[in-house]
Formats: structure tokens, sequence, C-alpha cells
């Protein structure tokens, strides 16, 4: 496992004293580890294997033929917002046999991200179900991955979307594209929360904020 960290990581100031945990899920290798990496200030921490033989008879790797390796915890990484807030970014594994983990990764969760490829638009439905089941925000962001266009309506009616989840087109690979999934998912909390939502929601995150 990758769990070092940069010795040129930004330290956490001394007053920064609210986290804010965040979840990115979706289906095997929509790139959930690529945009953690992608936006976090601190070498991330992952937990990625190569990938093996063996694991080609569990795994779905149809679509995903040039992927070595593959998260079998969680990533893990940090966007510091202001002097006393801190975003968290846990980046859970798509296979179906690592699914255990999700209940547990969502526990205290403040909103998710879920990444999708509309090549395998199917591989993304047990994360949009169990972050409903969980009445956890989220907003959807299909990453670019090449391959045939769809109109936001028709990616919609395929997720069975609600129409005030926020969808996004994003690529992982670029820092200022996931930072904007970001922001769109605080903007999202905030907004689902209201007014009645608890004190750690009332953060301003306008872009200059999450200078990256």
């Amino acid at each position: 496992m990758d769990s070092a960290t940069s010795d040129a990581r930004t330290p956490l100031g001394a007053s920064a004293d609210n986290g804010l945990k965040i979840v990115v899920v979706g289906g095997f290798g929509v790139g959930k580890t690529t945009l953690v990496r992608s936006v976090s200030e601190i070498r991330p921490l992952n937990t990625e294997e190569t990938m093996t033989k063996a694991g080609e008879s569990v795994d779905d790797i149809s679509e995903v033929r040039g992927k070595s390796a593959t998260t079998v915890a969680f990533d893990f990484g940090r966007i510091t917002l202001d002097a006393r807030n801190v975003l968290y970014l846990f980046g859970a594994p798509g296979q179906e046999r690592f699914w255990f983990l999700w209940d547990r990764l969502f526990s205290g969760t403040l909103g998710a991200v879920v990444l999708v490829d509309t090549r395998r638009i199917g591989d993304s439905w047990y994360a949009i179900d169990r972050l409903e089941h969980h009445g956890t925000p989220f907003v959807v962001a299909c990453n670019d991955f090449g391959g045939p266009t769809y109109a936001p309506q028709q990616i919609r009616e395929a997720l069975d979307l609600d129409p005030h989840v926020p969808l996004l087109d994003c690529d992982a690979r670029s820092r200022a594209s996931a930072k904007q999934v970001l922001i769109s998912l605080v903007e999202h909390v905030k907004n689902s929360y209201g007014t009645q939502g608890p004190a750690r929601l009332q953060v301003p995150v306008p872009q200059q904020e999450l200078a990256l």
C-alpha cells in the first residue's frame, strides 16, 4: 500500500477546528483516486494494490483494460477552506466485493460526489442507492473518458436522478475541474440543509477559498 506522505505537505493550521467529511464514490475505475489526487493539497494516502490475474475472475475489467492497480480500502486527501474549516476527502473502492466498507465511510459524511463513466452508467446505481438510503446530499459528476456524449436529460433518466441533484461534467485529472465539483457539492449541501442546518454548514465557499 502507498501510505507515504510528502515532506513538502502543507501543515494543518493550529486554528483549524472544523473538519468537513466528503466521500467520492462510484463504480470500478471511474476515477475516484485520480480526483482525490488532483485536488488534495497534501500527498494523498492511497490504499492501492496491484491487480492480479486472480482478481480478473472477480472484478469486471472489460472496460478498464489499462488499469493496473485498484483501491482496496479508501483514498484520503485534504483541502483547507479557511483558517478554521477543512475538507477531508475519502475515495471509496468501486468493486462490489468492497461495498461492505461504504456504510462505514458514509458515517459522519457531509456530502458525496458520485463519479460516473457514461460508458458504464449502470455501475453508478448502487452508489446512488446507498446515498439516498443514508439521506446524504450528493452531486453526480460525469468523468470525461472520451466516450459518446449524452444529453443531461438522458443521463438523468438513466440514473433516475431527482431533479434537485446537480449533474456536472468533469475531468478528474484536472485540479480546476475537480475543484469545481467540490464547490458545487458544498453549495448543494448548504441548500439541502437550508437555514436549519448545523452551524458547520454556514461556511462561505466562493471559488477563491479553494485556492489550490
